[in-house]
């Protein structure tokens, strides 16, 4: 371990670091070379030590990779969100919606087994719960209305397997082109971009419930309030690669409600 005398209190050596986080002091020297995570100070002998700020930088970093988010997306994270505890409140609500979720698939996949070994009958509304879409109930009811919700649940439950399958797959495709396009370097205002951003507005129109969809809704105040939330929400932001790509999707967006919508 790296220890030396000139330890001091309050300070952490590098493989205490690694071992808590359970990293490596190779991925931590990396964050270094990056401009990620500074050590607080570097030992005559060249030890890298980290303090309680360092610490927390390291919490966030380790929470955001959890999310899916790339190192430059971090990065960029880091650049927009100047107040760890304003971000880390964010991150402990997403992670508090994550555990109820997980519990809940627990206790359904529990009952199942449990089910099966007693030769019962399956009740599949009981086998699905934790796996749908409803941990965004109390966004969606906040921001859009308990009526909005009401209808896109609705919607959502009234498909079978194999429609549900094809939604998530071209949602997933939607969101994989918007990555491509933010990684070749085009412009938000640029034809391709563009055309996203209508493929995007049409797959917001095919939601019942949503602004978008509705008759007389604000859809331009839809399309650019959400465009926002893709930045600014770390979970939203991973579907497309991490904030900078979030960026380039919320430009485009931006850009095309001004022009069209």
């Amino acid at each position: 371990m790296e220890a030396t005398g000139e330890d001091r209190a309050g300070d952490w050596p590098i493989q205490d670091v690694a071992r808590m986080a359970g990293t490596t002091s190779r991925t931590l020297r990396h964050y270094d070379d990056i401009g990620l995570l500074k050590p607080t100070r570097v030992g005559s002998n060249g030890y890298r030590y980290y303090n309680g700020g360092a610490l927390l930088q390291l919490q966030r970093i380790l929470l955001l990779r959890e999310l899916g988010l790339g190192l430059p997306a971090i990065a960029e994270v880091f650049r927009h969100q100047a107040d760890p505890v304003r971000a880390l409140t964010r991150h402990l609500e997403w992670l508090d919606q994550e555990q109820e979720r997980l519990a809940r698939q627990v206790r359904s996949v529990r009952q199942t087994i449990e089910t099966m070994q007693q030769g019962g009958n399956l009740v599949a509304e009981k086998m699905f719960d934790g796996f749908d879409h409803t941990q965004y109930k109390d966004e969606v009811e906040e921001r859009w209305g308990k009526d909005a919700y009401a209808k896109s649940d609705a919607w959502w439950r009234g498909m079978d397997a194999a429609e549900k399958r094809e939604w998530k797959s071209r949602s997933e495709g939607l969101g994989r082109d918007w990555q491509a396009a933010a990684g070749s370097g085009v412009a938000p205002g640029s034809d391709e971009a563009q055309d996203l951003a209508a493929r995007h507005v049409a797959w917001l129109r095919s939601i019942p419930g949503t602004p978008a969809a509705e008759a007389g809704g604000d859809i331009k105040g839809y399309v650019a309030g959400l465009a926002d939330m893709y930045v600014a929400d770390p979970r939203f932001a991973a579907n497309y690669g991490g904030e900078a790509g979030a960026t380039f999707v919320r430009d485009a967006l931006r850009t095309y409600a001004d022009r069209n919508l």
